[in-house]
């Protein structure tokens, strides 16, 4: 295992994006296994309506809730997300396997840890909503970044019906306000309507 994160680090796959004080930087987390336009999309979106500076596709070793039986490489991932994206403030990295890291709580523990004087915002699809009172330490996760949680085709009624949207529901913040969100306190969350895409990588990989 050593040796594959050696190989994975020269070739600059788990290398984080720079980054300077008080920035507000968006964390997309997902397999992007393989990443679409869909994942732009989110991207853009997230940049342009809570006022962030950058977005950071943060592409997991394996979603623990996931079947890893069709996951292609980690470098063919992150190399496939860099050659989609481009906007010059998403940036995309394999970070996560250098570390060890398995459960997003841990990234984000160690993000908000090293570089502190950023503005963390964790951005993921209505449908992960759906099931983020089953991830490891949710109320954690929480706890530690605002979220913003981005629509998607299917799952715009049953997320805000959600175990995690009631629970946190006194932490939501107004879509108008959704500028502000980097600069809020933890907990807090915004659901963030508008334009939507028909793709996922499950039907990618299907076809």
């Amino acid at each position: 295992m050593r040796k594959d994160r050696n190989i994975i680090k020269i070739a600059g796959i788990t290398t984080l994006p720079s980054s300077a004080s008080n920035m507000r930087i968006g964390l997309f987390g997902g397999s992007f296994n393989p990443p679409h336009p869909g994942h732009q999309l989110v991207a853009r979106q997230a940049l342009k309506r809570l006022n962030l500076d950058a977005v950071w596709w943060l592409v997991t070793p394996g979603n623990p809730l996931k079947d890893h039986s069709e996951l292609a490489p980690l470098e063919k991932r992150v190399k496939a997300s860099r050659a989609l994206i481009t906007h010059p403030a998403v940036k995309a990295t394999g970070f996560e396997a250098e570390r060890g890291f398995t459960y997003t709580y841990e990234t984000l523990k160690h993000l908000v840890t090293t570089l502190p004087d950023r503005n963390f915002v964790w951005i993921m699809g209505a449908d992960s909503f759906e099931n983020f009172h089953l991830w490891e330490r949710w109320a954690d996760i929480a706890s530690l970044v605002p979220l913003a949680i981005y629509v998607r085709p299917g799952a715009a009624l049953t997320a805000l019906s959600s175990r995690a949207a009631h629970a946190l529901k006194a932490y939501r913040l107004d879509e108008h306000d959704a500028k502000n969100l980097a600069h809020s306190s933890a907990p807090a969350w915004v659901y963030l309507t508008g334009l939507m895409s028909p793709l996922s990588s499950t039907a990618l990989r299907e076809r």
